[in-house]
């Protein structure tokens, strides 16, 4: 009977205790988050442009938890310095999946700190989500890019120079990195195709952080003095910008002489220069602040009052993560996990509404849909929209423009492959 009753004590004992284990592991899993991962430089020449993104990231991830979370789970952001340093950009990336455990990324700017982390999302199998404009010629399984490809940006630019504008000679000034250096490329094919000579055409790349720019303005200056109208093709990125635009004041030239159109340029780096002398320079987006939809309006009123700051603007880049973003949150709701395999399948055909009147989605090659939209500088540092499609433009992944690509097809839903050959039917690597 005793023997019975201790059998009986340890049997309820063992019980007990996997039940107590049972009800804190339910208790543990009930408490564990979602990470989400936010890869921008918050210091060097990339900070003036990137540290806004981390701040909208965390409005965005904030605003999801009082939702509720994801799965029933609340989100937690886990932030990281790259520091404008492209290798350490890999780095900071496996440090992310590796040991943070991100269920996915928003992050990166310039195309070289994005080229730099590739191979990690790759061999790791998470997920990117790029919201800058860029060069085009990708496809990857693991990025999902919701910035401008050259389609949506660069070639309507210069389709609004030509027209409105009457531009005949062009000056493309470029950081010298992957991004300026392939969309010039674009564009420089296609201009010769739309019947511009070659002495028309004037190519030139500045370092990361360049601040000296009396020499190039000048050359800028004479080479618009042949007779023709000349106009510059800006991808001049992060901080070089200021003294750029300062140095066309001090040399006097106006938009009105040499207009600039810049891909790098919106309202956050305004906010650091005295824009009257650049009134009538251009840039293009697929989003201004300063379009008035219910929307935006919204977006802006959310972004002064999390930031608690009535002063700070936002941009373009900052809408690609507010739709990228969302659309992650709708692929992973969809798919019932944030396993990637099964979100990276999901999130195509994934739609969102973006902030200028529309609905952006999500295609097969892993580009979104988009308006464009050319805006002038204004005294106030914001950007009066003097031209926009008439719908969205879907993203191209591969240049049309360049024969290495104009063969090329990204489809990830059908084809499974990111540079399939419409001609010799093979993919040429995913």
């Amino acid at each position: 009977m005793n023997m019975t009753w201790k059998g009986w004590l340890s049997r309820a004992t063992v019980a007990g205790g996997l039940a107590l284990g049972t009800l804190a592991a339910t208790a543990a899993s009930a408490q564990e988050t979602i990470k989400v991962g936010i890869l921008h430089s918050l210091s060097g020449t990339m900070a003036i442009s990137e540290t806004t993104l981390k701040d909208v990231m965390l409005m965005l991830i904030d605003e999801q938890n009082k939702k509720g979370g994801v799965l029933g789970k609340k989100l937690e952001a886990v932030v990281v310095d790259p520091a404008s340093n492209w290798p350490l950009f890999a780095e900071k990336a496996r440090e992310l999946i590796a040991k943070d455990k991100v269920s996915a990324v928003f992050g990166c700017w310039t195309s070289v700190s994005r080229k730099s982390v590739l191979p990690v999302f790759k061999e790791l199998n998470s997920i990117l989500f790029y919201p800058v404009q860029y060069e085009g010629e990708e496809s990857e399984r693991n990025v999902f890019y919701t910035g401008a490809a050259p389609n949506q940006q660069a070639i309507p630019a210069v389709d609004y120079l030509m027209k409105e504008e009457k531009v005949q000679r062009w000056v493309l000034e470029g950081t010298d990195y992957v991004y300026p250096r392939t969309t010039n490329k674009i564009l420089e094919a296609y201009l010769k195709a739309k019947g511009v000579k070659p002495e028309d055409i004037s190519i030139n790349y500045t370092p990361f952080g360049q601040s000296d720019w009396q020499t190039r303005v000048a050359a800028i200056k004479s080479f618009g003095s042949a007779g023709k109208k000349t106009a510059v093709v800006s991808t001049i990125n992060g901080d070089a910008n200021v003294p750029f635009y300062k140095e066309l004041a001090n040399q006097g030239l106006k938009a009105t002489d040499i207009p600039v159109v810049a891909f790098s340029v919106g309202e956050e780096e305004l906010a650091g220069i005295d824009t009257k002398p650049l009134l009538g320079h251009l840039a293009a987006w697929n989003y201004f602040m300063s379009i008035d939809t219910p929307a935006n309006k919204a977006f802006i009123k959310q972004w002064h009052d999390f930031t608690k700051n009535p002063k700070r603007v936002t941009n373009d880049p900052m809408e690609a993560h507010y739709i990228g973003f969302n659309m992650w949150v709708k692929a992973v709701e969809k798919a019932g996990t944030i396993e990637p395999d099964k979100v990276i399948a999901a999130l195509p055909g994934t739609k969102q509404d973006n902030l200028t009147g529309g609905t952006s989605e999500m295609l097969a090659n892993h580009h979104i849909t988009k308006p464009v939209f050319i805006g002038e500088i204004k005294d106030n540092g914001q950007f009066d929209v003097v031209w926009k499609t008439d719908g969205l433009i879907a993203g191209d992944a591969w240049s049309k423009e360049l024969d290495g690509s104009k063969d090329l097809e990204a489809d990830w839903v059908k084809l499974n492959c990111g540079n399939y050959n419409t001609k010799t039917k093979k993919c040429g690597g995913a």
